[in-house]
């Protein structure tokens, strides 16, 4: 079983790090190439909410759409970006909030 990968900024890395976790800690514009990376290396992606609103869009909707690996968003340590709120989207998706 391969340990998780978590992607984002290196204070909220050395946490994940310290948890068995492998960190990437992307400099600007290489968030899209080391999410890909990521994904053909793990079988769990955890990205901070900061990083994932800088990895191109096309390319996050399919990984979360994919069955495998899992990738999972967690919130940003510093608030700068919230996590997509899952509950209203899929209220949105099923037709009870317009």
């Amino acid at each position: 079983m391969t340990a998780p990968i978590f992607i984002g900024d290196a204070v909220a890395a050395a946490g994940f790090r310290l948890a068995g976790a492998t960190v990437r800690t992307p400099g600007a514009g290489e968030e899209t190439a080391a999410f890909v990376a990521a994904r053909g290396e793990g079988a769990l992606i955890l990205v901070s909410a900061d990083v994932a609103a800088r990895i191109d869009a096309d390319t996050l909707r399919a990984a979360q759409a994919a069955l495998a690996p899992l990738v999972a968003i967690v919130p940003d340590l510093h608030d700068a970006v919230a996590p997509p709120d899952l509950a209203a989207r899929l209220r949105t998706q099923l037709g009870l909030e317009a």
